[in-house]
């Protein structure tokens, strides 16, 4: 049995204290040997193989088998190089078995695809196949004897004194080195070079990957289920995308029914072009928005040494946006009013049918059923004249909707409710407002869209969350964040899946939220097909 007390700091326990503890069966002591090592291994696999995942294949090998082999090891305090013998050993083996050198086996900038896997750890998420690409081919015209150096230099925070001792060279050795090495380097690459090479380096899902693979010691120590939480958290995280692209859809199909339902309700050549300009201006504005946070999200993968400062701009953005969206929608509503008192005051005769009357049957239906001396249904199908008031009911619809159940429309409130603007508990819209809130723009305390802001958000291009943050661009939190660019005190680490993952209900519940963003557009699809059959007909010239 190993001791219950914490383990010391990981820089005050020596590697013959490490192997000692590993022997008797404590895989946490061994966990601190891979941490330890990990980078020196998967760099020095890298310099020989050219590729990011075969090398930490070949690293994460080499500890399995020192795992085995551990017993053999009869001078503890030699672990490092015991342990880049191993490595060594493997590589030379790769080599001999496939009889390829590794230049070789570095795939080409024609063969480069677009973007990794996202089933893959969030470090490969951010290296595109196409960057590995680039990156061998420069330091594939450097030697050997220069590459391992060059290799350890970057990814051992640029310390010196970490790669004299990693290749028992002294520092002065390790430094002429260096210099040649850079000096074989084309100029032009050699940032891009270095800041790929930071990106690659293995963090803490290595490890959890090497303890999920080790073969047990009798009695061992049991290990905490990090890497089926990471496999579920890849499923969540992928379903949550496609929730958000849905949400937004839902919103842009519900835009498109609420073009058709205003163009049925125009009386007049101005009120149409109205419509179509206003819904135009509207469209491509959110539009604009939604190209700005795509391109914020371009840039930081393209300047990845600057993709706090587009992380910042994506939010302020998204702040922005939340502002100014309804104000503009507002402003514009108030317009369309004006406008059709203006047209009826002008144009008398195109408003002399009974279904154009201010107050008509046709223009809207109250249900003469009443709870609490609220009508249950209440329907608005014609455009408002300036001064109506809103629609008000159980279940309301139209330009200005509040329910007490349900409402849509242009601006609606109700405990749930679909509309461009739509605030409640259950929202769903272009911009969402409540409790849980799902569409282009989400804001709430479960916001899922293709941008969010919430207590816990999820997102398509921008996440902000209080708690926590996912999304497949930017994720903001003061707790937890996945995201390729992600800001929080736990981002892209075993916390932050563990703790965003839920195997029981996590899918099922964004699932559900799919769903309900499907279901919404049924009551938007039946009041446009009412609209049009109440109030349609062409515009007289």
């Amino acid at each position: 049995m190993h001791s219950s007390e914490p383990m010391p700091s990981l820089d005050l326990i020596s590697d013959a204290e490490l192997v000692a503890a590993s022997l008797a069966g404590d895989r946490v002591a061994f966990s601190r040997i891979v941490e330890r090592y990990q980078r020196l291994l998967c760099s020095l696999a890298y310099s020989s193989t050219g590729q990011l995942s075969q090398s930490e294949d070949l690293a994460q090998e080499a500890f399995l088998e020192a795992w085995r082999q551990l017993g053999s090891l009869r001078e503890p305090e030699k672990l490092r190089s015991w342990l880049c013998g191993i490595l060594r050993h493997k590589v030379g083996r790769l080599r001999r078995t496939d009889g390829k050198e590794p230049v070789r086996q570095a795939g080409t900038l024609e063969d480069a695809g677009e973007v990794v896997s996202a089933e893959m750890p969030v470090a490969d998420q951010a290296m595109q196949q196409e960057e590995q690409a680039i990156l061998w081919s420069a330091l594939e015209r450097v030697p050997a004897l220069y590459r391992e150096p060059l290799v350890l230099y970057y990814r051992e925070h640029r310390s010196v004194e970490h790669v004299a001792d990693a290749l028992d060279l002294t520092e002065d050795t390790v430094k002429q080195r260096l210099a040649r090495g850079r000096h074989i380097l084309q100029e032009q690459v050699l940032a891009f070079v270095e800041g790929a090479l930071v990106r690659s380096t293995p963090g803490n899902m290595f490890t959890v990957g090497v303890l999920a693979a080790l073969p047990a010691f009798p009695d061992p120590v049991e290990t905490v289920g990090i890497g089926t939480a990471a496999a579920h958290g890849s499923m969540l995280a992928k379903t949550t995308g496609i929730a958000a692209l849905v949400a937004s859809l839902s919103g842009v199909a519900s835009a498109v029914m609420a073009l058709r339902s205003n163009l049925d309700q125009s009386r007049t050549p101005r009120e149409r072009r109205a419509v179509v300009k206003a819904t135009g201006w509207i469209f491509f504005g959110a539009l604009g928005f939604l190209v700005a946070w795509y391109l914020l999200r371009a840039g930081a993968f393209r300047w990845w040494d600057q993709r706090v400062g587009f992380a910042v701009g994506a939010q302020a953005l998204l702040l922005v946006t939340v502002v100014i969206w309804p104000v503009a929608l507002m402003r514009t509503m108030r317009y369309m009013r004006r406008l059709r008192s203006a047209e009826r005051r002008a144009h008398p005769e195109l408003f002399q049918d009974a279904r154009d009357q201010v107050g008509s049957t046709a223009g809207q239906y109250k249900s003469r059923f009443q709870l609490l001396g609220v009508p249950l249904v209440h329907i608005r199908f014609s455009t408002p004249d300036e001064g109506e008031r809103p629609v008000f009911g159980w279940l309301a619809a139209g330009d200005r909707a509040y329910g007490l159940l349900f409402a849509w429309g242009g601006y609606a409130v109700a405990p749930v409710s679909v509309g461009a603007i739509s605030v409640g508990v259950l929202t769903v819209g272009s911009l969402s407002i409540g409790f849980i809130s799902l569409g282009t723009v989400a804001v709430g305390a479960f916001a899922l869209g293709c941008v969010s802001v919430g207590v816990k958000a999820y997102a398509w291009l921008s996440a902000l969350g209080w708690i926590t943050a996912q999304s497949g661009g930017f994720a903001v939190a003061w707790w937890s964040a996945l995201a390729p660019v992600a800001l929080a005190p736990h981002a892209n680490d075993a916390v932050a899946r563990g703790y965003l993952d839920d195997p029981t209900g996590g899918p099922s519940r964004v699932i559900i939220f799919i769903v309900i963003s499907l279901l919404t557009l049924i009551p938007v699809a039946y009041y446009a097909r009412a609209v049009r059959r109440r109030m349609g007909q062409k515009v007289k010239s």
